[in-house]
């Protein structure tokens, strides 16, 4: 073996290193990755990450309005109760009367969050409005059980089993409404495309995102600059070995096409964490009535926030025209604003 034939040896070896190192180094980030979005225990470093995936750092009196909101709701005579969900998985929620109720909210929270946290704000206008609310636990987080989120690939499942739930234990009469917030509005969206009892009327999705697919994307390359395609094979392989299902062959918008059930989609036009690129996509896909309220200037899960009054009136208007309609019902869709 001559000296060139020697160095060019060395050359592919030390490639091959490099090329091995390169590769585990991104494995062992796509393992962080998928920790960080499905994991009920948190990994190191989770809070530095947080901000990074969402994308920003967030508005200070929100923040304090919404701390005071959640103690508040966390405060409310609410009414423990718990399922079993069709995979064995126990699931919590806190049913809180209203007054003369006219309705029954199932209201879903989101990523790494609590119900009272994402629900704190809106619940004295829902309560004031005549809803008796179900806040539920999602799966892997607080009070349920699972070691695991699902990005509302899993979740979808036990909202169907919540329905049921209220209809047997609380109503079979009252119309039933989903409402959902972040990862939340995906998984009511999610269920849309279930076979729901003719109680449910509606579902209210506010910044709901429209895949596991699409929201790791646009995480990964708009906020944590990373290219999707180095990571999204792996990515795909740990979900299913954690939920036993594959997280890029369903979204809201397959649900969305052969759903009957009217939807209001809400969203603001500064979202930095599920772009409102995403609530317009949910739009177009909706076979159903469906409305859409686009708040200017709020951002992730800000909407209440920032606009309550359009808000409130999005949710009235929804109400007053979908409580007493019976599924399947003629196009009624009118865009609140946008």
């Amino acid at each position: 073996m001559d000296k060139s034939e020697k160095h060019l040896g060395k050359t592919l070896g030390a490639l091959a290193g490099v090329s091995a190192l390169a590769a585990a180094t991104s494995y062992m980030t796509t393992r962080f990755f998928v920790r960080a979005c499905l994991d009920r225990e948190q990994p190191r470093m989770m809070k530095e990450t947080k901000r990074l995936v969402s994308g920003g750092k967030g508005n200070d009196a929100f923040k304090a309005y919404r701390r005071n909101a959640a103690q508040a709701l966390l405060e409310a005579d609410t009414e423990p109760v718990s399922i079993t969900a069709r995979d064995g998985v126990k699931l919590a929620g806190h049913w809180l009367e209203g007054r003369d109720p006219q309705r029954i909210l199932i209201a879903v929270h989101g990523w790494r969050t609590s119900w009272n946290r994402d629900f704190g704000m809106v619940a004295p206008f829902l309560r004031e409005s005549g809803c008796s609310v179900l806040y539920i636990e999602q799966r892997g987080q607080n009070g349920s059980g699972g070691e695991y989120m699902g990005l509302g690939v899993t979740e979808q499942f036990d909202c169907q089993e919540w329905v049921r739930w209220v209809i047997r234990e609380k109503s079979n009469t009252l119309p039933i409404y989903l409402y959902g917030i972040s990862m939340g509005a995906a998984t009511v969206l999610m269920a849309a495309g279930l076979e729901l009892p003719e109680n449910v009327h509606g579902i209210v999705a506010d910044c709901g995102f429209t895949s596991p697919d699409d929201i790791w994307r646009h995480v990964s390359e708009d906020n944590l600059h990373v290219p999707y395609e180095l990571h999204r094979y792996a990515a795909g392989n740990l979900y299913r070995k954690r939920n036993r299902l594959d997280p890029f062959h369903y979204s809201t918008t397959d649900a969305l096409r052969k759903t009957d059930v009217p939807v209001l989609l809400i969203h603001g036009d500064r979202d930095r964490f599920v772009p409102v690129s995403m609530a317009y996509e949910n739009y177009e896909a909706c076979a159903a009535p469906k409305r859409m309220l686009i708040v200017p200037g709020a951002g992730h899960v800000m909407s209440y926030f920032m606009d309550p009054e359009d808000y409130e009136d999005a949710l009235r208007y929804f109400w007053q025209d979908f409580d007493q309609t019976e599924r399947p019902m003629a196009d009624a869709q009118r865009e609140v604003r946008a």
